[in-house]
């Protein structure tokens, strides 16, 4: 029998996020664009909405928190219930599009500090290690949402949904 090589912390983390981050993107799948914006929950949580919000999230936490930009800089909304918001301009495509340069671009960030490096966060200290299991988590959370929320416009057979 051979010997099965398991990751490091590092890869081990970075891979469980890559895998959320997929997770997350995979809502869109065959959704078109009356689908992907379907409001099922009172809230604005739609699937479009949630990859809206998770392109979001890279960029609170990577783009500005580690990389030390200004969220303003970055011209990301000031609240989370914002980062849900659709406009005409947030088609299936661009909202995957800027959804997948934002992740690449964490990566990128991610990849120049190390996992015990620390950032300040509401007067606490975080580390890469910490913002990596809260993206993990967050992420999971809101594929969750969206998988319930596909399901239901499968079931429903609402207008929009091709398989």
């Amino acid at each position: 029998m051979g010997t099965m090589s398991v990751p490091g912390e590092r890869a081990l983390l970075e891979k469980m996020l890559d895998d959320q981050r997929r997770e997350v993107a995979r809502l869109l799948d065959g959704l078109d664009e009356e689908a992907a914006r379907a409001r099922l929950v009172p809230s604005l949580t739609t699937p479009l909405g949630l990859v809206k919000h998770a392109t979001f999230v890279e960029q609170v936490w990577f783009h500005s928190r580690v990389a030390g930009v200004p969220r303003r800089e970055l011209g990301i909304p000031a609240t989370v219930d914002e980062s849900f918001g659709l406009t005409d301009q947030d088609t299936v495509a661009a909202v995957l599009a800027r959804h997948r340069a934002a992740c690449e671009h964490s990566r990128a960030v991610a990849a120049v500090h190390e996992l015990d490096e620390e950032w300040e966060w509401h007067g606490a200290r975080v580390s890469l290690r910490f913002v990596h299991l809260h993206m993990i988590a967050e992420l999971a959370r809101h594929a969750g949402h969206g998988d319930i929320l596909v399901e239901q416009l499968r079931a429903g057979g609402a207008p929009g949904h091709h398989t």
